[in-house]
């Protein structure tokens, strides 16, 4: 499949790693320019490119850009074929994104960005943490392998996702409509729990939809006391807060 991927923060440098890996065709970009792009992000086969070369013929375009970023890709992200997979793998976060008054209101995230770029949109690999992402990975049919919700208003779409979700190493959850897709927000059951697949659909449907943004500021307030503004908690710290937070 060929893929193109906008953003190489931690994330966009994993999955065009790992999407490389599984034999996919992925070209990277950022905001700085394809010269920019360091070698170990190409290591397994992705390529460096423009954003707008980044985007030219491909079947996905999966964005890993913040909210802060969505303004310099709007153009191009609305300018694609209406039958493009576009996966978006943001989470607001009012203190790294500034406050974004219909969010605030409370409109799910992913229907915001719908909205934002005036095309579909599918939210995927969002409630996966980051140490999560590059060390917990397994192979199809593992016991204990992580799930990862999956929510989009095109079933193709969202099956679509799902395959490549279960090539980064994780078991793709259809979660449904992007109206629902709340459940997988920040401050969630289901974000950065790593539960299986069969403990992914009970986290979901338990979700309290206005619990959602104290929860994640609290937890925001809590990571940064332990570990520091800009470090990443390991694996068993974060799931432990998680769960304690979050469920």
């Amino acid at each position: 499949m060929k893929i193109g991927i906008l953003g190489t923060g931690f994330m966009g440098r994993l999955l065009a790693r790992k999407l490389a890996a599984a034999g996919h065709h992925v070209k990277v970009a950022n905001s700085r320019g394809p010269e920019s792009i360091a070698a170990d992000v190409l290591e397994t086969g992705a390529y460096a490119a423009t954003a707008e070369d980044a985007l030219n013929g491909v079947d996905v375009a999966i964005l890993t850009v913040p909210h802060t970023g969505f303004e310099k890709i709007r153009h191009l992200v609305a300018a694609l074929p209406e039958q493009m997979v576009v996966i978006d793998i943001s989470n607001y976060h009012p203190g790294r994104d500034g406050v974004i008054p219909e969010l605030e209101a409370g409109k799910v995230e992913s229907e915001w960005a719908r909205d934002y770029f005036g095309r579909p949109i599918t939210k995927a690999w969002n409630s996966i943490g980051m140490a999560s992402f590059e060390t917990q990975g397994r192979s199809k049919g593992e016991a204990g392998r992580i799930a990862v919700p999956v929510a989009g208003d095109r079933k193709r779409d969202r099956e679509v996702a799902i395959a490549l979700v279960d090539d980064t190493g994780f078991d793709g959850f259809d979660a449904g409509m992007l109206a629902d897709s709340w459940r997988q927000q920040p401050g969630s059951p289901a974000y950065i729990t790593d539960l299986t697949y069969d403990e992914m659909g009970p986290a979901l449907a338990s979700a309290e939809r206005d619990r959602l943004p104290r929860r994640r500021d609290i937890a925001a307030q809590v990571f940064e006391e332990r570990v520091g503004e800009r470090s990443s908690p390991d694996v068993e710290t974060v799931v432990r807060i998680a769960r304690a937070l979050f469920m």
